[in-house]
């Protein structure tokens, strides 16, 4: 099949990668290059930088601008595959055009641009990927085909981006395969179990430790490695990476270093998290007990993370 590519992000990379090997990409339509690092030097995005030469790349500051639609609307495709753009395609763009998006949820659980986070930080046990058709409104679009991956306690939102990522490409070429075969199926989504991922921002990167153990696992987890939750230990900043519920002590106040030499925070209920990956400013990622060479924390030291809930 003939395929137009819609991507900006590395979630799209693998996916793009297998329709390179076994379908002819037309082009890989993607965001402008953008100042990046310290001498803001213009860096292509991800999916810019893979299809290199492979395909002709397109690279609008705005794919509904007229000249651009009419553009890639006179491009023969069978097919339109869209995954982390980063632009909303136009009615006028998607007209009588098959269009499919690789979104990285069961929807319509968690529509919107953070959903990997938001499943991570609420504590699901299951997740996946979701092929849906393209719509007006954010994510709604029917749902062709899912995949479904459950999610480990020790698991990071960075680390499950990217074994999603490596499940699209099996998911979106069974989808071309049935619509090839011209045996799809449809499922309307249930508009009363839609729940919204919107997107993060600094702002969110706090933990409560007035919450269980499990809940403040999962929010750091959520949260790792974008945008982080930096915590204040002992007038320290420390960016907890990786951490694991403990039994703690019901009579110690939340928030407050248990054990230093084994990163035991309380938390509510007698619960308590336990770090075990961390990063010290300018450092790099490292086991706790690495990180504690050369720092002396008291026990009892009061913990809270320098950003606050709003």
């Amino acid at each position: 099949m003939r395929i137009v590519f819609f991507g900006s992000g590395a979630f799209g990379a693998p996916t793009l990668t297998r329709l390179m090997e076994e379908h002819q990409v037309a082009c890989v339509v993607t965001q402008p290059d953008r100042p990046a690092g310290r001498k803001r030097v213009l860096t292509p995005t991800p999916i810019g930088a893979l299809a290199g030469d492979e395909s002709p790349v397109l690279k609008p500051p705005s794919v509904n601008e007229p000249a651009v639609l009419e553009q890639i609307r006179a491009i023969d495709a069978d097919a339109w595959v869209v995954i982390a753009f980063g632009q909303k395609l136009s009615r006028a763009l998607l007209e009588d055009r098959f269009a499919i998006n690789l979104h990285a949820s069961l929807l319509p659980r968690w529509r919107g641009a953070a959903p990997i986070n938001h499943a991570v930080m609420a504590g699901d046990e299951i997740t996946g990927n979701s092929v849906i058709t393209l719509v007006d409104r954010m994510d709604a679009g029917l749902v062709l085909g899912r995949s479904e991956r459950r999610i480990e306690t020790s698991e990071t939102a960075g680390e499950l981006h990217d074994l999603l990522a490596g499940d699209g490409p099996e998911l979106v070429m069974q989808i071309l395969e049935e619509r090839k075969q011209g045996v799809e199926t449809y499922e309307q989504q249930d508009e009363s179990a839609v729940t919204l991922a919107g997107k993060l921002s600094r702002a969110d990167a706090w933990v409560d430790f007035s919450q269980d153990a499990d809940a403040c696992r999962a929010r750091i987890h959520g949260l790792t490695p974008w945008p982080g939750v930096t915590l204040r230990i002992d007038g320290a900043s420390i960016k907890a990476l990786r951490v694991e519920s403990a039994q703690g002590d019901a009579e110690e106040e939340c928030g407050r270093l248990i054990d230093p030499s084994s990163g035991l925070i309380s938390c509510s209920g007698g619960s308590a998290i336990r770090l075990l990956e961390a990063q010290a400013p300018g450092g790099r990622a490292m086991p706790w007990a690495e990180l504690l060479r050369g720092r002396a924390f008291q026990s009892g030291a009061t913990v809270e993370s320098e950003s606050k809930p709003c």
